[in-house]
């Protein structure tokens, strides 16, 4: 079968679907091993009948619902591509407003402060957030935790795999196994979705832990959590930032300013809702 062909052929299988249009180049380049360019450069290439018997599979799995980040086990996000899991969160175009503002907060530091940058991203997943701090700033300390055993072992292996030597991965349960360190910043993307959230059901996040997704009736019980043990572990003047629920930045701005932190301020997602609050001790 032709790319075009097998291209027409999937998308008419997923019609309806999320992303029929997109879905069917993701997965074909994947089992090629090549990219959209070329699938739009040679339409007339043969796939071979391996190759077609692949691309017909994973086309099924999307079809049943699979996230194809799952499929082909692998996401672009920020300049890296990360090794994906079931036993992780789907990296997201959104949480990249949550590295921008990091980034923007540890650029203006190094303005008056030369000593090295430590961050700690609580909760770290696939290490996408830590992962891209540290590929932007070399000469940062970057640590990432996560409950589970194979979230870290993911992380570990997604910065061997993008060459990112300053970054490291423990197993923790936020700050538990932290204790006597202190970082200039902590981030997060914590489980922020309310139990009874409806959208639980739909899409791509019916595959998704639920662990790493829901947090309480208002979704914000992790989000409590963590600002209210993370002073002990951040020095003075350091920053704290959050992604969150489109309707929970004036909560979360409420909890920060309890806890002490100083000019809570939530910044837009690319959609314009509301989604990265940042705060200083």
């Amino acid at each position: 079968m032709r790319i075009d062909a097998a291209l027409a052929w999937a998308s008419n299988e997923l019609e309806g679907g999320e992303s029929p249009s997109i879905d069917p180049k993701v997965l074909l380049s994947s089992v090629l091993n090549q990219s959209q360019t070329y699938l739009f450069t040679w339409p007339d290439k043969l796939i071979n009948e391996s190759q077609l018997n692949d691309y017909k599979a994973m086309v099924l799995r999307r079809k049943k619902g699979e996230p194809v980040a799952y499929i082909t086990g692998s996401r672009d996000f920020w300049s890296l591509t990360l090794a994906t899991s079931p036993h992780t969160l789907i990296p997201r175009p959104d949480t990249e407003v949550l590295v921008e503002h990091v980034l923007s907060w540890a650029h203006a530091r190094t303005a008056h402060v030369t000593a090295p940058v430590s961050l700690c991203d609580l909760g770290t997943g696939t290490g996408a957030i830590a992962l891209s701090l540290a590929s932007e700033l070399p000469k940062s300390d970057v640590i990432g935790v996560d409950f589970l055993e194979e979230a870290v072992a993911l992380a570990k292996r997604n910065a061997q795999t993008n060459n990112i030597s300053n970054a490291s991965f423990i197993q923790s349960d936020w700050f538990s196994a932290l204790e006597g360190k202190v970082f200039d910043a902590i981030v997060s993307n914590p489980p922020y979705i309310e139990l009874a959230d409806p959208h639980l059901n739909e899409g791509d996040v019916r595959f998704e832990p639920k662990s790493a997704l829901t947090s309480g009736e208002d979704g914000l019980d992790d989000i409590k959590r963590i600002i209210n043990a993370a002073p002990a572990y951040l020095k003075e003047g350091g920053l704290i930032a959050f992604e969150h629920g489109f309707n929970q930045g004036a909560a979360v701005r409420a909890l920060l300013s309890s806890a002490g932190f100083s000019n809570p301020s939530t910044r837009k997602d690319y959609g314009g809702n509301d989604r990265v609050t940042l705060a200083t001790l």
